[in-house]
């Protein structure tokens, strides 16, 4: 066999788990050569949380971050986590968009992109996979895991065919509860090396514990990259420590081929970061650890801690028990849709609204309606006809991929934000998170006039030699 390939998501989910996607870029740069020579399969830096969270939270451009790592990292590709027609937001674009989002993702250095739907709907998957690959980049296709009465071995083989059919470079068996159990990994990776002729990469959390051991049953079973973290943004809600596994490889048929001395520099870099978050608070040290919560809700780390959050603002945290129990009924209401963003604050909030009124339904979000509609895909049991009319009445359910009914939107977006438009890319910054996208460009405006005002020689209105 092989050599397992690695995949390094301390630049993306590692810190998007733990501290909320919050690492700056600064604090990247500096180890950045270190891992690019450390012999990774490619490290995961962009897309996800980070998108909306440099925007909103660090005052940073997102794609002055990609260029930045581009420029740095010469010989490892960088990989980023597209959410399919929902690209970095959380609702369908126009394909123009999508298909503009993936050319500027890939020229401004992106090498691979993961590619998922929330639904596991095929076609929510297709603009965005056809344009990675027509742009030269790899395009991997993610099959969202979760377990119910129909989630099984067959049905993930079929989509699997699905992505391999439709030209998917490969697939990721894309974890993000943290569920999938080890002997089951096994069974489920060496049927899908025997199904589809493209690689296999497993990505799991180790919210429930088990990470480490599933991914050394997968590594058994021939899947041939897997993800981790280096160990100081390691565990809890975020991947399986890098370093160990590597360690337990080491001789082995599937040895990694990493250097643990390299990987032990990395590990020095960012274990000051993250004692610097968890001093400030940034990272609570309940995320690091296991949360059986996982394994018997289904539920992911980052969606506990929101519903923990939205019962606060209610005034209502004692019923956090009667919530967790709520979100498998709702599931089941809706067609087991797999809890991964957006699905997951959907069915979340949809659960605290049916406990802390004391009545199902009462009060339905204006996502639930839409998904309720067909406007994110098709789930994958049909949703029955009391929920339906509970939910959104006579209304009619559409069953065409949802964006054959959204209009060209790029020409309105670049109008829209003309005032600010410095590059193309600024475009789509604003078409994905219109009002964080206006504070960052006027901030952006307010940097530079402050840096003109410092270096203008006022008398002479010229700058200085």
């Amino acid at each position: 066999m092989a050599k397992v390939k690695i995949t390094e998501t301390v630049l993306r989910d590692a810190h998007q788990s733990l501290i909320a996607t919050r690492m700056k870029t600064d604090e990247m740069i500096p180890i950045l050569e270190t891992l690019d020579q450390a012999g990774y399969h490619s490290l995961e830096m962009w897309g996800g949380a980070t998108f909306d969270s440099s925007l909103r939270f660090l005052h940073e451009d997102p794609w002055v971050r990609l260029r930045t790592i581009r420029k740095i990292v010469k010989n490892t590709k960088l990989q980023m986590l597209l959410r399919g027609q929902n690209l970095l937001g959380y609702k369908h674009y126009a394909d123009d968009v999508v298909t503009e989002f993936v050319k500027k993702a890939i020229h401004n250095g992106i090498d691979i992109i993961r590619i998922f739907d929330a639904l596991n709907d095929v076609r929510n998957l297709e603009v965005a996979l056809n344009t990675t690959k027509k742009e030269g980049g790899h395009a991997q296709a993610a099959i969202s895991y979760t377990i119910s009465p129909v989630h099984n071995t067959e049905l993930y083989l079929k989509i699997a065919k699905q992505m391999e059919d439709m030209g998917a470079d490969s697939i990721c068996l894309k974890d993000m509860s943290g569920i999938l159990t080890p002997y089951y990994a096994y069974e489920l990776v060496s049927k899908l090396k025997n199904s589809v002729k493209i690689p296999i990469q497993l990505h799991t959390h180790y919210t429930s514990g088990m990470g480490s051991m599933t991914y050394l049953k997968a590594i058994e079973a021939g899947v041939d990259v897997v993800d981790t973290a280096i160990s100081p943004m390691a565990l809890g809600t975020s991947q399986p420590p890098t370093e160990p596994l590597v360690a337990s490889l080491q001789a082995s048929e599937r040895d990694s081929g990493l250097d643990l001395g390299v990987l032990n520099k990395i590990a020095e870099h960012f274990r000051p970061i993250r004692d610097k978050y968890l001093a400030s608070g940034l990272l609570d040290p309940k995320v690091l650890g296991v949360d059986v919560n996982a394994l018997v809700y289904q539920v992911p780390g980052g969606m506990l801690s929101n519903l923990v959050s939205q019962l606060k603002m209610q005034n209502a945290v004692d019923k956090y028990d009667q919530v967790l129990k709520e979100v498998p009924r709702v599931r089941e209401d809706l067609g087991y849709p797999p809890l991964v963003t957006p699905m997951s604050q959907m069915v979340g909030t949809q659960a605290v609204f049916n406990v802390v009124l004391g009545e199902r339904y009462k009060m339905v979000p204006k996502e639930i309606k839409a998904y309720v509609k067909g406007e994110y895909g098709r789930p994958t049991v049909a949703i029955s006809e009391d929920i339906k009319k509970k939910i959104i009445g006579e209304e009619e359910v559409i069953e065409c991929r949802p964006a054959d009914l959204i209009a060209p939107q790029l020409e309105t977006f670049k109008k829209e934000m003309q005032e600010y438009y410095e590059q193309e890319e600024d475009v789509l910054s604003y078409g994905l998170f219109p009002p964080v996208a206006i504070e960052y460009f006027k901030y952006r405006q307010a940097q530079k006039y402050k840096i003109d005002s410092e270096y203008v020689d006022k008398s002479q209105k010229t700058y200085p030699v």
